[in-house]
């Protein structure tokens, strides 16, 4: 077991929750950019080259209020329903899986541990990305929303009730992020976390964090947990 990950998890494994965007669909761009369509039409100029980094892993919730103050103006009520609106009718035009996503979850099912999403989309927006990239089979009943609880990530709520629908202790789940709030959910809930970052882009310097380049990576480490556990 990798140094980073024994600080916090205790086996034996019982779990592997997974982000959604930008871990197992590649949604992550698309939704930014539509974040920053909507900044400008706001009066807030959001470069297209910077979309991904000003609003990855942030939920509509959070992103509502950070247009309101650089632009100045309230958006109103109605702002995060049609901006959730416009994310499924983007995802039922068109989405792709994370390469090698099927390959890895394959890899996964074999080590015989169970799995759960736990996203801070909604589970609208959840079912026609799994329907599109025939990811669907892998997680039926099994897919937990932040932003259907009401309560998105950075806050641990999402992961703490994928572990209890489980019936599993925290310290004996092991989550897979790509964003920073995400990577703070897991860890503000007492999760190993293991953070696919290309190798250009570092890791917060966090207690419990692995770091992968590649989705087929995944699973060896996976596997390692599950012959160290007693």
């Amino acid at each position: 077991m990798s140094t980073a990950l024994s600080q916090v998890f205790r086996g034996p494994l019982k779990l592997v929750i997974f982000d959604c965007d930008g871990v197992l669909v590649d949604s992550e761009e698309a939704c930014c950019r539509l974040c920053a369509q909507a900044a400008r039409d706001a009066g807030w100029d959001v470069p297209d080259h910077l979309t991904v980094q000003t609003f990855s892993g942030m939920s509509l919730a959070t992103i509502q209020p950070m247009i309101e103050q650089h632009a100045g103006k309230l958006l109103g009520p109605q702002w995060e329903p049609t901006m959730q609106q416009r994310f499924v009718a983007a995802m039922k035009e068109g989405v792709e899986p994370i390469t090698g996503v099927h390959a890895m979850l394959d890899a996964v099912q074999k080590l015989g541990v169970p799995v759960r999403v736990a996203s801070n989309s909604s589970c609208e927006e959840m079912d026609v990305k799994f329907a599109v990239t025939d990811l669907a089979p892998y997680f039926k009943g099994r897919i937990h929303s932040a932003r259907d609880m009401g309560i998105p990530k950075p806050r641990p709520d999402v992961y703490l009730k994928a572990a209890q629908a489980e019936g599993v202790l925290p310290c004996e789940c092991v989550v897979l992020e790509d964003s920073d709030p995400g990577a703070q959910a897991a860890v503000s809930a007492g999760m190993a976390c293991v953070m696919l970052r290309p190798p250009e882009k570092s890791i917060p310097d966090w207690k419990g964090l692995e770091r992968i380049e590649k989705l087929s990576d995944f699973p060896d480490i996976l596997s390692k947990l599950v012959k160290d556990s007693p």
